[in-house]
């Protein structure tokens, strides 16, 4: 078994700020704590639940959730939480990222009594009343990977207990992918799929499918030359260095436009679970004005084997910071099992249903 992470005193911690060693801090709190108030120095470490669950089941390391430019460098890192006074459980976010990155071969730490202890020993080492930045500004420097998500609940979105694999090994053989070749569909006329589905008339015909969103740089639009379908083709790899997001307006008018002509829309990759499903969590964001969390809630309900590569999720949250979008609360009605969602900018009751094609 392996042994603890060891702790750090809170004098430690201010003798080594006072010092200026060069300690990597990290924030473990909800980000919206961490722009409450923090110690000096320190950068927001909030992962989505979905990162955390592939960190707990290992498929994901530890290191990847650190920015290129933040890579260790052979630095200590000290993690902190509002109150740990004990070694942190191995259950807990603070544990799991510890115990991780430890394993990684980073050399981590705990702060004892967490920012609660620190704060009230050393004030003028903490940083209080800051202002959200604004949802125009750009990332800011001060915050990790995914910061502005929210860390969800183990299995809250209806994981299964097999992590799916990841976006770029299941595009390269779409055999590898755990979920039926139909498409599914995610609203009245909005449906997500993959290569196959693409090129099966059958299935077009079935769903009234008009418009085809190809998320790909080199499958092929398979009916293009018939006239029966309008095809947009946006030439992006499944690699994090590719910027998706800058497709995103075209992308979500091609679809409201499929919508306005009363016709379905397939927005499709190679496996269905990584592009595709990008730009389908965009659309989702701008016209239900849902945060990303939720959408990709959402998606993920209807088709459980998405995986969304880590690039893309960080430009769909750069995405919800620019549409200013908050956290919105989920209805379900007590008579029906339709799903209703209140908007962030007035309360009113938007249903689902009511996007039905008449």
């Amino acid at each position: 078994m392996a042994a603890a992470p060891p702790g750090k005193s809170t004098g430690w911690l201010q003798a080594e700020l006072e010092s200026g060693s060069g300690l990597l801090l990290l924030d473990c709190r909800p980000h919206e704590r961490y722009q409450a108030g923090h110690i000096e120095s320190a950068l927001s470490l909030s992962l989505p639940g979905l990162l955390l669950r592939r960190l707990r089941r290992g498929t994901l390391p530890a290191r990847s959730v650190l920015p290129a430019t933040r890579r260790l460098e052979h630095r200590d890192l000290l993690l902190y939480d509002d109150n740990t006074r004990e070694d942190p459980a191995p259950s807990s976010v603070l544990g799991l990222l510890l115990a991780r990155l430890r394993e990684d071969g980073c050399p981590a730490y705990y702060l004892r009594g967490g920012y609660s202890k620190f704060q009230r020993e050393y004030p003028d080492h903490c940083e209080v009343g800051l202002d959200s930045p604004s949802p125009t500004d750009p990332t800011p420097e001060c915050v990790l990977g995914l910061g502005g998500l929210r860390i969800s609940s183990e299995g809250s979105d209806g994981e299964s207990d097999r992590e799916p694999i990841s976006a770029t090994e299941s595009e390269s053989s779409p055999a590898l992918s755990n979920q039926s070749t139909f498409p599914v569909q995610i609203l009245p006329y909005l449906y997500l799929g993959c290569a196959k589905d693409s090129a099966n008339l059958d299935i077009l015909g079935k769903y009234n499918i008009k418009y085809i969103l190809n998320v790909t740089p080199n499958l092929p639009n398979t009916f293009e030359n018939n006239g029966e379908f309008k095809y947009k083709q946006i030439p992006i790899s499944d690699h994090w260095s590719q910027n998706l997001s800058q497709f995103f307006p075209e992308a979500i008018s091609f679809i409201e436009e499929a919508r306005s002509n009363k016709c379905g829309v397939l927005v499709h990759c190679l496996a269905g679970i990584s592009r595709s499903v990008t730009v389908t969590v965009a659309y989702l964001m701008q016209k239900l004005n849902l945060t990303l969390n939720d959408a990709y809630d959402f998606v993920k309900r209807k088709k459980s084997n998405i995986s969304p590569n880590f690039n893309f999720m960080g430009q769909l949250l750069d995405f919800e910071r620019t549409l200013g979008l908050k956290s919105p609360c989920e209805i379900h009605s007590p008579t029906s099992n339709q799903l209703y969602f209140t908007t962030p900018t007035n309360n009113n009751l938007f249903q689902l249903d009511s996007l039905e094609i008449t």
